[in-house]
């Protein structure tokens, strides 16, 4: 990971926790890495948390101080990773949509992306969650399966995200081109 550039992409999952951990163990392997976060991912884990671990500032705004941020963290990074990736965003990256800064910078990304679900039980079995992550293969993007087990909504089931030391791995693996 020495010296590889990264893009993690958080969404409003309560899994949001565990991505901390997951930039924490790339940015100790080396790596720098750079966050993206919706709005709805502010509401669970503030961005300093993010910017303290990385060492960088997380980007959450299409418009800003820099007009085409979005283009500029595309080009940079050698993998997106959407931890984690919401029904929306999935929905949004499955059909192209782009109205926020991380599904825009999904669109303007041409390396490998990685995204690792993370929902409650119900809405990860509902047909259209299942078509559009279909669609996300045919397209390319490396889907990590969510687990199953306890949900913070109460229930138990297939939704929990991935551990961060299997999304970690799982970026290895990309990088190393397997």
């Amino acid at each position: 990971m020495n010296g590889r550039e990264l893009l993690i992409g958080v969404t409003g999952g309560i899994a949001a926790y565990k991505t901390a951990a997951l930039v924490s163990r790339l940015v100790q392997a080396g790596a720098g890495v750079s966050v993206v976060m919706t709005h709805s991912a502010t509401q669970l884990v503030g961005p300093k948390t993010f910017e303290s671990l990385t060492g960088r500032p997380v980007w959450t705004e299409v418009f800003g101080p820099r007009p085409h941020v979005h283009i500029e963290l595309a080009q940079k990074a050698e993998i997106l990773c959407v931890a984690p990736a919401t029904a929306n965003i999935l929905a949004k990256a499955a059909h192209g949509l782009a109205d926020d800064l991380l599904s825009t910078v999904l669109l303007a990304f041409s390396g490998p992306v990685l995204m690792a679900p993370a929902m409650n039980d119900q809405m990860w079995e509902k047909p259209a969650v299942q078509r559009n992550l279909e669609q996300l293969r045919r397209d390319g993007v490396q889907i990590v399966d969510p687990q199953e087990g306890y949900l913070a909504c109460g229930t138990r089931g297939p939704g929990r995200m991935a551990e961060p030391e299997v999304l970690f791995e799982a970026i290895q693996r990309v990088l190393a081109g397997e």
